[in-house]
């Protein structure tokens, strides 16, 4: 373990430790007019944190919220105090920026990251392609620091440049991969294409992959690429949160498809039920709250992320030895990002549960087309590519994917099936809803 003394206490010790940090934490907003003002609206003070209950009645912050404190919302340092902005996707509006001190990406940063890679499986010595994206991303940097942090050799190639990245794979002997698991995919028909052999050519033994959760099915899929012992683990974070800090598998939980909370010290993470915000019980989903009470600049107090996840059935039972730290499943979807079609709740991780376990689909590349109005969806339409090397019949594929959502979802779809190389790739977070006129 990275934080023995941490990570191994039990829960009543991680709570207590939560406490003792959100008291101080409370002191810290207090000095910011912005954040007086929220809690305001609450009829609170930021010092009632240090409450027994002060957590749960403080407000949840919004996007909203940030964005009608437009262009740096909440930041409770001075700006001359900030060393660096990151920055979210800006999917659906401007881009929110989050500042970081010196001691948040120097030493908060490195400390989470090393404790999340340690888990993985993560040595040090190990020579590591990190290909997060860059610029006000944080995905990047956040890798960067911690692979520093563990000694490791780190080699910064960014997304992109496919044909390289494959050569360099081999050649650089990487041990570790930090990375979308679609664009790792995409590497392996990248060396194939130039007659490299992952299994035998590559010497992975770890691959840190996020940006997107991919099913178990991926997962095995991309690992039966890879060479002999190796695994693909999830992790998982946001922006909001500092970057990819909140959980990662680990070899431990890699079999039951879950992830471990392993910052529940640094970062209190809430798994409520979206409709009632209330607490939900083990083995039920809930979205992701989360509360950074060790971030000095742009903290964030019961952020409501939309990700859903389902807490484990055992979250406290892990043969490593963490007692205390929560595990989830991998995240199931985003509640903004639920399609309700003609009575039925879907998620798009649904949908990539039926198409990767369909031979002869290309597993990288699919889209779910919708219309415009949510309400009044007329029709929901799946696309996939067919494998060149396969030369399935596309009404084939169709029929089988139509089958298949059918059997599982309860629920008739369009399937378009397109030659291999017609639909995007993404090397970083994948869009997979578009919505569109129907013709």
């Amino acid at each position: 373990m990275h934080h023995a003394p941490i990570e191994s206490l039990d829960r009543d010790g991680i709570l207590a430790l939560q406490r003792e940090r959100l008291a101080g934490f409370g002191r810290h907003l207090a000095q910011s007019e912005t954040w007086r003002a929220h809690f305001a609206k609450a009829g609170m003070r930021p010092e009632d944190l240090a409450a027994p209950d002060g957590l749960e009645n403080t407000p949840f912050l919004e996007k909203s919220d940030l964005r009608d404190h437009y262009p740096f919302p909440f930041l409770t340092v001075p700006m001359d105090e900030v060393l660096r902005f990151v920055a979210t996707s800006g999917t659906t509006g401007l881009p929110v920026l989050f500042g970081m001190t010196r001691a948040d990406f120097e030493t908060l940063l490195p400390a989470q990251m090393a404790r999340l890679l340690t888990a993985a499986g993560v040595k040090p010595g190990s020579r590591a392609y990190q290909g997060y994206g860059y610029g006000l991303w944080i995905g990047g940097p956040a890798l960067d620091q911690g692979f520093r942090e563990l000694g490791c050799t780190s080699f910064p190639i960014g997304p992109g440049r496919g044909d390289l990245a494959a050569r360099w794979l081999k050649d650089h002997a990487y041990d570790v991969a930090s990375m979308s698991p679609l664009w790792l995919m995409s590497l392996v028909q990248a060396a194939r294409a130039q007659g490299i052999d992952p299994k035998t050519d590559w010497a992975l033994t770890t691959a840190i992959l996020g940006g997107q959760s991919v099913s178990a099915e991926f997962r095995a899929q991309l690992e039966a690429e890879m060479p002999e012992g190796f695994q693909s683990h999830n992790i998982y974070g946001t922006t909001e949160a500092g970057g990819p800090v909140l959980a990662i598998s680990t070899p431990y939980t890699h079999a039951d498809d879950e992830l471990h909370l392993l910052n529940e010290d640094t970062i209190i993470t809430e798994i409520l039920d979206p409709v009632t915000l209330k607490p939900v019980s083990e083995g039920e989903v809930g979205e992701i709250v989360i509360t950074t009470i060790a971030k000095q600049a742009s903290p964030v107090v019961r952020w409501r992320t939309r990700d859903l996840v389902r807490l484990s059935p055992r979250p406290y039972d892990c043969p490593s030895g963490r007692r205390g730290m929560r595990k989830i499943g991998r995240i199931i979807g985003r509640s903004d990002d639920m399609i309700k079609f003609k009575g039925v709740m879907v998620f798009p991780s649904q949908i990539e549960d039926v198409i990767t376990g369909v031979p002869g689909v290309v597993k990288e590349a699919w889209q779910i087309y919708i219309d415009k109005e949510r309400v009044t969806i007329g029709n929901l339409t799946v696309a996939v590519e067919a494998t060149s090397r396969d030369a399935r019949p596309a009404a084939q594929i169709e029929e089988q994917i139509c089958r298949e959502v059918h059997a599982r979802l309860g629920m008739s779809i369009r399937v378009e099936c397109h030659p291999e190389g017609t639909l995007p790739r993404y090397e970083a977070k994948a869009v997979r809803v578009l919505h569109r006129a129907e013709a």
